[in-house]
């Protein structure tokens, strides 16, 4: 979609990403709205490019905001700079985006616009699903996240101050890794609100040797995360091939489509290491299904038979786009 925005005609969901026709919900969001009974709703993306310029974000809060049948939106990329460059828009801010300073979810209600940020609630879903019980107290592991963005951002509260963990469940250290020194001033800024007792590293690198650097010291049981956005919004990994990862160690990369080149650097080393890979199938339903459930006020299980029929249908929609698009591959050009 263009910045020339057209008044929708029916409910409309806005996806504001990067390159949003690529993403699996385009296929996906019409069969769950098939199944919540909603089924007269729309999706549509809104593309910028990375770090888009002020105007261009307030542009499409304040067409969302107008327009009568447009919903609200789920944000991704860009949720630090759209709220940086919106935050005057909104009538209402939640608490999580105040902190964080992120835009992950825009709604309406009442005739107000509002400011979610989501990532802290899915994350902690996500994280807390695939994490051994009380891990961080049983292994003193570590944590290293690459990238400091806002995804970096939510994780971080949910592992320093997250509500349904006790404080004796906390990693021994997080290392946190970014190009941007104005990245990492703002992540320490952050946290610094949080008032948390476990210690945190903030790395400037400059090439992927810098991540390896990191990764190879990191102790048995710790998580390695990709919060960069390579290997979906640029290709590429965070990380080389000659990197090493912890032994027993669990490897998340937050990515579920793209060429995620960091999933295939942690299998060649999964027996080896004996690496527990967790990719970013089950954060993208979380982080959808809250936002859907926000913007159109319904209560949807974050666990159970509905969330895992939410599962099927997503697992279902995505596997026939991706049989769609081979056939169009191979289709003859002549």
């Amino acid at each position: 979609m263009s910045e020339s925005y057209r008044p929708a005609t029916r409910p409309t969901l806005y996806f504001i990403g990067v390159s949003t026709a690529k993403s699996s919900i385009i296929s996906i969001f019409p069969r769950w709205a098939e199944y919540l009974g909603i089924p007269e709703v729309q999706i549509l993306g809104i593309d910028f490019p990375i770090h888009a310029e002020a105007a261009s974000y307030r542009r499409a809060v304040e067409f969302i905001k107008t327009d009568p049948l447009s919903q609200g939106a789920l944000v991704t990329t860009h949720k630090i700079d759209l709220f940086s460059a919106c935050r005057d828009l909104f009538d209402e801010i939640d608490r999580h985006a105040l902190l964080m300073g992120e835009t992950s979810c825009i709604s309406k209600r009442e005739g107000k616009i509002l400011c979610h940020a989501k990532d802290p609630i899915s994350s902690g879903l996500t994280l807390d699903g695939f994490l051994p019980p009380d891990h961080w107290k049983n292994s003193g592991a570590e944590v290293f996240i690459m990238g400091a963005g806002g995804a970096a951002i939510a994780i971080t509260w949910h592992l320093m101050r997250g509500e349904t963990q006790e404080e004796a469940n906390r990693p021994s250290r997080i290392l946190i890794s970014d190009p941007h020194p104005s990245r990492l001033a703002e992540i320490r800024h952050i946290h610094a609100k949080f008032h948390s007792k476990v210690p945190v590293e903030y790395i400037q690198v400059s090439d992927p040797l810098d991540n390896d650097s990191v990764a190879n010291q990191l102790k048995t049981g710790s998580l390695v995360v990709n919060a960069t956005g390579l290997g979906k919004d640029a290709p590429g990994s965070p990380l080389t091939d000659s990197a090493r990862f912890p032994a027993n160690g669990i490897v998340w990369e937050l990515n579920y489509r793209g060429d995620l080149v960091f999933v295939r650097q942690a299998n060649a080393q999964k027996v080896e290491c004996n690496l527990q890979i967790e990719d970013g199938w089950t954060y993208f339903i979380h982080g959808w299904t809250r936002v859907i459930a926000e913007v159109f006020h319904l209560d949807i299980p974050v666990s159970g038979e509905t969330f895992n029929r939410f599962a099927e249908i997503a697992v279902d929609a995505s596997n026939r786009r991706e049989a769609k698009n081979l056939r169009t591959h191979e289709l003859p050009t002549s």
